[in-house]
């Protein structure tokens, strides 16, 4: 063998002192050879020596086939530490995936394969440093408890990396054990709950269709957003006098910790609040993006309509309503009765028609309305976003009451309510309101009942099977 490890001008340096070193070797082995082969075939013992080195070369072939199987090099692994501005990727086995299933494949009907009564989704968040090697570092503890990594968001910090991992783990294996062991490898601030099916959906895949959804309706903002950050508070503060508090907030928004402040397209202040979890500013571009594309598109509401047959023959028609109804409503509080108002209203009669403008803007909640053939509005049904729950309210004209539309505008709200995703509805009543307490009795769902500052609370815990035959009016 030559030294070609090194070059001179461009050509390989050969050294003689090797060659003549290695031609020595070959006749010290020539001449071994010939004094074994002398003493094999002219001692006494020869045949039983060469059998016995025979016997002594297969065992050490065997014994070094069988070492190879068992404790094979590992090939080297590369550095996934070094991670993009802020990406979403699967993770293969060289990132620690925990099973044998390193695509990710799906069972029937989406369902990752073996999850069913075997593992659970869970959604994990934490902090890790921004060098080379701690992202390899997390992925390696995870894939020791064999917890499958699904998708990878990763947002970048100035003092650090937030990762986040959709996870598929065992289902005997605990959250305690997986923050643990994603403490041990590194992780701060670590934030963990359970996930479910709707959230193998990767990101941008989500939200384009949360941008869709925004872009079809103003009403679907507030959802939008809360879908696209998690569990937080979202509230809307109308504009106020000059110097009031969106004029401390600029054009772009501010971002502090676990709050997010956004001007409103028509004026005001959007407030998101996420106290168990401090925002990046990835999220903050994203939701961001949602409230500029709900302002250019301005003022829009879906527009559909059904026309129902009531018992006594009348024909009907249930559609969306906007602040473009204010004038019709307002009419409609002028056939309704004083004891009908304040059930409503809960307030001075006098002041119901100043909260139509808020109730039928679309940036609040939807709100459904009832007309004759005519077109005479006679009753207003409202699905109103109060931070993370949901309220409902009816208001039918005393002319109109006991025919069944308070229940059919219920049914539509609480349909609604379910495919935003919303976990419960309440209303806010008298106890003496009975037509209101049998409308929520009507929804065949979980009720509680709580007495609030003298006004009746009814809460339904939506279920979407028990409201999904309800048809949603323009959607």
């Amino acid at each position: 063998m030559t030294d070609v490890t090194r070059a001179k001008n461009g050509r390989p340096v050969h050294h003689w002192r090797r060659d003549v070193v290695e031609l020595a070797a070959l006749f010290t082995a020539v001449a071994v050879a010939d004094a074994v082969a002398n003493l094999i075939g002219h001692g006494p013992d020869g045949p039983a020596l060469l059998l016995v080195s025979a016997v002594l070369l297969l065992a050490t072939a065997a014994f070094h086939t069988w070492w190879g199987r068992h404790h094979g090099h590992a090939p080297p692994t590369s550095d996934t530490g070094a991670r993009p501005g802020s990406s979403e990727r699967r993770a293969g086995p060289a990132e620690g995936t925990g099973t044998g299933d390193p695509q990710g494949t799906e069972g029937p009907a989406g369902t990752p394969e073996g999850a069913s009564g075997q593992s659970t989704l869970w959604r994990l968040r934490t902090t890790v440093r921004d060098e080379p090697g701690s992202l390899a570092a997390l992925c390696t503890a995870l894939a020791g408890h064999r917890v499958d990594i699904l998708s990878l968001q990763t947002h970048p910090l100035g003092h650090g990396t937030v990762d986040e991992f959709l996870l598929r783990a065992p289902r005997a294996l605990s959250a305690g054990e997986i923050t643990r062991a994603v403490a041990l490898a590194g992780g701060t601030g670590t934030w963990i709950e359970r996930a479910d099916a709707h959230d193998l959906v990767d990101a941008p895949t989500r939200i384009l269709g949360l941008a869709t959804r925004t872009a079809l309706d103003a009403a679907e903002l507030p959802l939008a957003l809360r879908q696209l950050l998690g569990r937080c508070t979202i509230r809307q503060l109308p504009a106020a006098p000059a110097g009031g508090a969106e004029d401390a907030v600029p054009a772009e928004g501010v971002l502090e910790d676990t709050v997010l402040r956004l001007r409103a397209p028509e004026g005001g202040v959007i407030t998101v609040e996420r106290p168990y979890l401090p925002f990046t500013p990835t999220e903050f571009a994203r939701a961001r993006a949602l409230v500029e594309l709900d302002s250019r598109l301005g003022p829009r509401v879906p527009r559909g309509e059904d026309v129902l047959t009531l018992p006594e023959g009348e024909a009907i028609t249930v559609r969306r309503a906007d602040t473009g109804d204010v004038a019709a409503a307002k009419e409609m509080h002028g056939r309704c009765s004083s004891r009908t108002l304040s059930l409503r209203y809960h307030g001075p009669v006098g002041d119901a028609d100043r909260y139509l403008n808020h109730l039928l803007s679309p940036r609040y909640g939807r709100t459904l309305a009832v007309e004759t053939a005519s077109g005479r509005i006679v009753a207003l049904g409202h699905l109103l976003w109060d931070g993370d729950e949901t309220e409902v309210a009816l208001l039918v004209e005393d002319a109109w009451q006991g025919r069944g539309i308070g229940s059919e505008l219920l049914g539509r709200l609480a349909g609604m309510a379910a495919e935003a995703g919303c976990a419960s509805v309440y209303a806010v009543t008298q106890a003496s309101n009975t037509g209101m307490v049998a409308a929520m009795r009507g929804l065949g769902l979980p009720l509680d009942y709580q007495i609030e500052e003298g006004t009746l609370v009814i809460t339904a815990r939506l279920e979407t099977a028990a409201v999904a035959g309800r048809p949603a009016v323009g959607d």
